[in-house]
């Protein structure tokens, strides 16, 4: 598939697209887990220390995902 995407021109296009896919499916995750574990802007007011913490365990469970999903898949 590499050979066949870099002889026709199309390598940067795909993985400008699976870039792309891996950013929207990124931040849909970190909304969706951060609403799930109530991680809000009020808790962020009151406790930055906790929230920076919980929104940190969040991005990474996110990239986990999303590596396994395009990366590893």
């Amino acid at each position: 598939m590499y050979a066949e995407l870099l002889t026709t021109g199309k390598l940067n296009d795909y993985l400008a697209d699976l870039n792309e896919q891996a950013e929207a499916m990124f931040s849909r995750l970190v909304k969706q887990l951060s609403e799930k574990e109530r991680v809000t802007e009020a808790l962020k007011a009151e406790n930055q220390m906790l929230w920076v913490q919980r929104m940190n365990n969040i991005r990474s469970a996110a990239m986990e995902i999303v590596s396994s999903e395009f990366i590893y898949h």
